[in-house]
């Protein structure tokens, strides 16, 4: 039987770390409905707003007509479809790989990856602010994990001197940090991983379709087109769909097809999602337009936000982190902004480390000149309020 877990539910709620859902009504865009109510969204991560798309949305109902709902088997049994086929193909041209692999979220892609990678002969070095899904994927590999601090390629190439023992060494790092929306080092991490034969991993699921002159994500805005040894990526950021992907050689792609877990032990991707996910890397190629909106309003809010003296820590992209402090504080100001019709979350330990709660801000293309400037004249309220 459960233990009473009553106590647990106040402590939380006692630290200001107690966390409840909000029941949006419609699709996700810069405005949605919650309680009736009409809200500014600036906390979601459709960058380029392709998640209600019309084109996204016929190729989605036309593979719903032809495939149906779901795969309703994993893709080594009966769930591999043509929709998968073809997005895997789809992808790999995009990144420049040879090949690529879908799992059904980001999440478990990371997982799949990092597990069928290494174990207890190894060792992951693992930036210290990496996302979630990559240190429980470190974890559960039984490898042999060296945290390094954030971005310090110095103490990292100290860290892959001194352990050489190691059967194989990963490197793994997020290319979009997705709290504080700054890059990864990711050419003296090339270099690094080159010098001391290490693999190296880049989660780049909130750069694809935002950086680099045609949208390739990271990579591309740091000139790299190799040394990369696993790209991931994901369909629920810019790209407005669903799904975690994986993109590399032949090899690795074979690979973590017979020893992904995630992959192997669990139903395929909905076709649906496959289709729409094409659809979405046809728009980046084809309508660069959307991206440039986007970094047009990244410049636009970042100048009214220095100009309001904000904390935006290192942040360069799209996610712009306003730093606060203290839980209750960030969540009071977090539910003032919800009270004038801005919907832009708090978020606390431990997403994010002790004493650096924060609002997480995040721009989409479909934003308008007057949608930041609401959200501007808010922030200007905060300042004078809460500072």
């Amino acid at each position: 039987m459960l233990p009473p877990l009553h106590q647990e539910l106040e402590d939380l709620k006692s630290q200001g770390l107690y966390r409840t859902t909000r029941l949006v009504k419609g699709p996700q865009d810069r405005h949605v409905q919650i309680d009736g109510r009409d809200f500014l969204l600036f906390c979601s991560n459709n960058y380029l707003g392709l998640a209600n798309h019309p084109a996204l949305k016929k190729d989605a109902q036309n593979a719903l007509r032809t495939y149906g709902c779901s795969t309703v088997a994993s893709a080594l049994i009966s769930g591999y479809m043509a929709p998968h086929e073809a997005l895997e193909t789809r992808l790999a041209e995009f990144l420049g790989t040879e090949a690529a692999l879908t799992f059904p979220t980001g999440y478990m892609a990371n997982l799949g990856a990092v597990t069928a990678l290494v174990g207890p002969e190894d060792i992951v070095f693992s930036d210290t602010l990496n996302h979630r899904s990559i240190i429980d994927a470190c974890r559960l590999s039984r490898a042999t994990v060296a945290i390094y601090p954030h971005k310090d390629t110095d103490h990292l190439n100290t860290l892959l001197q001194s352990k050489r023992e190691y059967r194989r060494r990963l490197i793994v790092t997020d290319g979009i940090f997705s709290m504080d929306g700054d890059l990864a080092p990711l050419p003296e991490l090339v270099d690094l991983a080159q010098k001391h034969g290490a693999i190296l991993m880049v989660d780049d699921a909130h750069g694809t379709g935002v950086l680099g002159p045609t949208g390739r994500g990271t990579p591309e805005h740091f000139g790299l087109t190799k040394g990369i040894d696993v790209l991931m990526t994901a369909g629920s950021k810019a790209l407005g769909t669903f799904g975690g992907f994986i993109a590399g050689t032949n090899d690795l792609i074979d690979l973590l097809r017979n020893r992904a877990a995630p992959f192997i032990y669990t139903t395929a991707l909905p076709p649906d999602a496959c289709a729409a996910t094409c659809t979405a890397l046809d728009l980046v190629d084809t309508t660069p337009d959307i991206r440039n909106a986007l970094w047009k309003n990244i410049h636009t809010l970042r100048q009214g936000l220095e100009a309001l003296e904000y904390d935006l820590m290192e942040s360069q992209t799209q996610i712009i982190p306003i730093l606060i402090g203290d839980p209750d504080r960030t969540m009071a100001i977090s539910a003032f902004l919800y009270d004038r019709g801005i919907y832009l979350s708090g978020i606390r330990p431990p997403t994010v480390p002790e004493g650096q709660s924060r609002l997480r801000l995040t721009l989409m293309a479909s934003h308008t000149k007057e949608d930041i400037q609401q959200l501007l004249e808010g922030l200007a309220e905060v300042r004078r309020i809460y500072f």
